[in-house]
Parts: C-alpha cells; structure tokens; sequence
C-alpha cells in the first residue's frame, strides 16, 4: 500500500513536542549538577525554561518519567561508548577488548559524573526504576560477557585454577546462570560477577571522590587494578 503522508501541521506540532521535550530533559540534566536526582523538579525545570508547570506536564508526565528518561539516556550513552571501544579491537585480543571496556567505562564517568551518579549512585527516595531500563543497564554487562564467552572458546580461563562454588553460592547466582552460555563454569561466572562489581567499586570510588589524597594517577591505578582482574579472570598471565 502506498504511505499516507501526514498534514504538514501534524508533523510540525510532532516536530515541536519532541523539541520540547528534549529541552526539558536538557534542562533536568543540567540541574542534576545542581541538586543531584532527589533534588530534581518538573516545576524548577518550568521555572528555567519560563514555561508554566501545567505546560511542562503535557510532555513529560510526572517527575519520574522524566528520571527514567534520564537514566534510559545515561546507561545507552554508558553502553554506547563501551561498544564503541571495544567494536574497535580484534575480536581474539581479548585482553584488549576487556581494558578497551573498562577504560571506556572509566572515560565516561568521569567526564559525566552527574549522570553516572544517576545510575550508580545513591537511590532516588521513592522513585523505583521500570523494566525500560533492564535492556540499556545491561549494554556494558552484555560485552563483558562476550568476552568471557569467547575466553571460554578460546580456552583462556584454564589458566586460572578453578575453585568450587558452595551450594548457597550457587542458589544466589540462579537468577543471572541463564544469561551465560553453559560452558561458562559457575567459578567463572562468579569470577566475571566479582570483575563487573570490582569495575564499577573503583570507577565509584573515583568519581565520588573517594580516592581523594589517596591516589594521585587515577588512570594508572585503575589500569593496573583492570589487569589484576584480568588475570583473575584467565585473560592476562
């Protein structure tokens, strides 16, 4: 069937709400510098825009839709500038997909540290995620695992001793065992879970501060912790 093209005034008032809305999530994104996610407000964000707050709630319904928005957007810009790093490495360097991973994610953090703060820091009193950010919370997590999936083919981890897993570990890691190709042991999978927390623990720990007067080269000391974790994971000897 031929398209239907819709009224040129259609598309312009399409045109001018999506406009809009992009103004108020730049907006929000700009006072997460200010008051952080708990001080985030639809009626400050009409009040910088000069709009009324009955105008602002035609486009974004209500305080937490524009916070899923917002961190929809920080974990796709996370996940796409982790992808874009590692999509550049041969796929047999796997030691240097994982480093292009982990420094990318450094990379990013620190150069938005308001919105990674969205996604890694404190929760937001009252407000609880919906199922629309599982899928881009999981673009980072997704490469790591492919890398140790092809470190598994490759036959990398078998430089590492393998360590038995107790029961109760195993029952606690049953909601993610599926995610992972069966060839990846349950001492790897717990391996790989130790090396996604320690990554974002020292990303945390650097961007919040934590670091301060403790280390003065944090990309040096976070490239030497990615290879400790690295050779735990059977990727670096």
């Amino acid at each position: 069937m031929p398209s239907v093209e819709q009224p040129a005034h259609v598309s312009a008032r399409t045109r001018v709400r999506a406009e809009l809305t992009r103004e108020i999530v730049e907006t929000a994104r700009r006072q997460l510098a200010v008051g952080g996610a708990a001080g985030l407000s639809l009626r400050a964000v009409a009040r910088e825009l000069g709009m009324v707050s009955s105008a602002v709630y035609r486009y974004v319904p209500s305080r937490d839709d524009l916070l899923t928005r917002l961190i929809i957007e920080a974990y796709d810009a996370l996940g796409a500038a982790a992808e874009a790093a590692e999509v550049g490495v041969p796929r047999d360097d796997l030691l240097g997909r994982f480093r292009a991973i982990t420094r990318a994610v450094r990379g990013w953090a620190v150069a938005h540290p308001h919105e990674y703060a969205l996604v890694y820091g404190s929760p937001v009193p009252g407000y609880r995620a919906p199922e629309d950010t599982i899928g881009p919370a999981t673009r980072v997590p997704a490469l790591l695992i492919a890398v140790l999936a092809d470190a598994v083919a490759a036959g990398w981890t078998e430089r590492t001793p393998a360590v038995s897993v107790p029961k109760a570990v195993r029952r606690a890691i049953a909601p993610v065992r599926g995610s992972f190709p069966p060839q990846v042991t349950d001492d790897l999978l717990v391996r790989g879970l130790m090396a996604w927390t320690y990554l974002f623990g020292a990303v945390s720990f650097e961007v919040f501060g934590h670091r301060h007067n403790v280390v003065d080269d944090g990309a040096a000391f976070f490239d030497h912790e990615m290879a400790r974790i690295a050779t735990m994971l059977g990727l670096l000897t």
